[in-house]
C-alpha cells in the first residue's frame, strides 16, 4: 500500500502579508509615514506644525500634486514624461510676460497659459503614437526644446513681481476656512481625476493598456489614442502648475521650475503609480506631493543640507519601484501556488 501525501505550499510569511498589505492599501501606508514624520520632526521643531507653516507647505504641494496627477496617467499607460519641468517653466514665464506687456487681461493670460501647456502635451503625445519614438528619449528631447524656447522668450530677462498687475500673487496666500486655494484647487483636480479613472472607459482604458498594451489593442482598445490623450492631460495640467507657479514665485526666470520633473515623478511613483504601468491612483500621487513637500520642509527647519533633497528623491524613487517589484512577484507566485492547487 502507498500512502498519499498532500503536500500545501507554506502559507504566506509575515513579510509577505506586508507587501500584501502594501500593495493594497499605498496610501494608507504613506498616509501613516506622513502622521510619524511630523510627529518626529515637531519634537525638534515645533513650528513644523503652525498653521502658517502647513499652509505654505501644502500650497507648494499643491502645484507638484497636479503636475503628479497628469503625470500617473502617463505612467499608468507605462511611459514617462520627463518634459514637465520645462513646461511649467516656460508657461510660467509666457503668462507672466503676457502680463507684464498688458497683451491679455489676467483670466485670458492663464486660459493661455494652461493652453500652451495642453499644446506641449499633445506635442509630446504626436512624437510618441505616431512616431513611435519611445517616450524616455522623447521628452528628454522636449524637456531641452521647451527649455530652450523658455529661453528664446526671456531673452535673457526675467519678470518681475513689480512688472505684474497688483495682487497678481495674492492667490497664492488666500485661503477658504484656512484651507488655502491652491490646496482647494488640487483638491478638485484630485477628485475630477480620480472619478474620471474610476468611472469612465477612458480610465479604465488607461489602466488596460498600461497592464498590456498588445491586449487591449486586441479587445478594441486604441492604444495610441489613450496614451496620446494621457500625454495631452499631463501638458494640461502642467500649464495649470505653470500659472499657478507665476502666482507663488512671483519673480519669473527662463531657468524657473528646473529639477521639478524629478519631484513630480516621485510623488507619482511613491504614492503606488508603478513604474511598469497598469497600477496606481492618482490620489496617491497627490499624497506623494505632501509626503515630498513635508520633507523638503522639514529639511530647511532642521537646517539640513538641501542637497539630501536630490538624494531623497532619489531614494523613494528607488524604493517605490522595488516595492512595486516585491509585489509583482509576491501576485506571481500567489498566482501560481493556485494554479498548483
Amino acid at each position: 500500500m502507498s500512502a498519499e501525501v498532500s503536500v500545501r505550499p507554506a502559507g504566506p510569511g509575515i513579510g509577505s502579508r506586508f507587501v500584501g498589505m502594501l500593495g493594497r492599501s499605498r496610501e494608507l501606508t504613506l498616509g501613516g509615514v506622513i502622521v510619524l514624520l511630523c510627529a518626529v520632526v515637531s519634537f525638534q521643531a515645533p513650528h513644523f506644525l503652525s498653521i502658517s507653516n502647513l499652509s505654505q507647505v501644502t500650497t507648494l504641494a499643491a502645484i507638484i500634486a497636479i503636475a503628479a496627477v497628469g503625470e500617473s496617467l502617463v505612467v499608468m499607460t507605462k511611459n514617462i514624461d520627463l518634459s514637465v519641468e520645462s513646461t511649467i517653466g516656460l508657461v510660467a514665464f509666457v503668462v507672466a510676460d503676457i502680463l507684464r506687456q498688458k497683451a491679455l487681461p489676467g483670466p485670458a493670460a492663464w486660459a493661455a497659459g494652461i493652453g500652451l501647456g495642453l499644446v506641449l502635451g499633445m506635442a509630446n503625445g504626436a512624437i510618441i503614437t505616431l512616431f513611435r519614438v519611445p517616450s524616455l528619449v522623447a521628452t528628454l528631447g522636449t524637456l531641452s526644446i521647451f527649455r530652450g524656447l523658455d529661453f528664446f522668450v526671456a531673452g535673457g530677462h526675467e519678470v518681475n513681481l513689480a512688472d505684474l498687475p497688483p495682487g497678481y500673487s495674492d492667490a497664492a496666500t488666500q485661503s477658504f476656512f484656512g484651507v488655502p486655494l491652491f490646496v482647494i484647487l488640487a483638491i478638485i483636480v484630485v477628485v475630477v481625476a480620480a472619478l474620471v479613472m474610476r468611472l469612465t472607459p477612458f480610465g479604465r482604458q488607461v489602466y488596460a493598456v498600461g497592464s498590456n498594451a498588445e491586449a487591449a489593442l486586441i479587445i478594441g482598445i486604441r492604444s495610441r489614442l489613450v496614451i496620446f490623450l494621457a500625454f495631452a492631460v499631463c501638458g494640461l495640467l502642467a500649464g495649470v502648475a505653470g500659472v499657478l507657479w507665476g502666482m507663488e514665485f512671483g519673480t519669473i526666470y527662463a531657468t524657473s521650475a528646473t529639477n521639478v520633473s524629478l519631484q513630480v515623478i516621485a510623488a507619482a511613483v511613491v504614492g503606488g503609480v508603478a513604474i511598469a504601468g497598469g497600477a496606481g491612483t492618482v490620489v496617491g500621487a497627490a499624497v506623494g506631493a505632501l509626503f515630498l513637500g513635508l520633507i523638503n520642509n522639514a529639511l530647511l527647519l532642521l537646517q539640513m543640507p538641501q542637497e539630501l533633497l536630490q538624494v531623497i528623491y532619489g531614494a523613494v524613487i528607488l524604493v517605490a519601484v522595488s516595492a512595486d517589484a516585491l509585489i509583482q512577484r509576491r501576485e506571481r507566485r500567489l498566482a501560481a501556488q493556485g494554479a498548483i492547487r
